[in-house]
């Protein structure tokens, strides 16, 4: 059985950093691009960005890029995103997806098919 689970998420001023983490376990971690979303009260589920299966390439949202990364760790199953500079509308649910295959490019990780989510974790930023 295949999970991912996020870890990191939690509340900070507008500025600060806070660094997520998923992990995951039940399958070959590296035959899938990874990916984060976000989800906000009252609003759809949005893109942040998405790392290729051996982080050779990552791909950003305009409304994050410059201020989040995304890597990962093959050899510890886990995805980070590393979030800088936060403001309070990065307040959200955040997500963790994965999208099987090494032909996955980050670009279009946003309209692919997932094949696993997360649970989410919280990320709150105080103005």
């Amino acid at each position: 059985q295949v999970q991912l689970v996020e870890s990191g998420g939690g509340l900070v001023q507008a500025g600060g950093s806070l660094r997520l983490s998923c992990a995951a376990s039940g399958c070959t971690f590296s035959m899938y691009a990874m990916g984060w979303f976000r989800q906000a009260p009252g609003k759809e589920r949005e893109f942040v960005g998405a790392i290729s299966w051996s982080g050779g390439s990552t791909y950003y949202a305009d409304s994050v890029k410059g201020r989040f990364t995304i890597s990962r760790d093959n050899a510890k199953n886990t995805v980070y995103l590393q979030m800088n500079s936060l403001k309070p509308e990065d307040t959200a649910v955040y997500y963790c997806a994965a999208a099987y295959g090494r032909g996955r490019r980050p670009e279009n990780f946003a309209g692919a098919k997932i094949d696993y989510w997360g649970q989410g974790t919280q990320v709150t930023v105080s103005s």
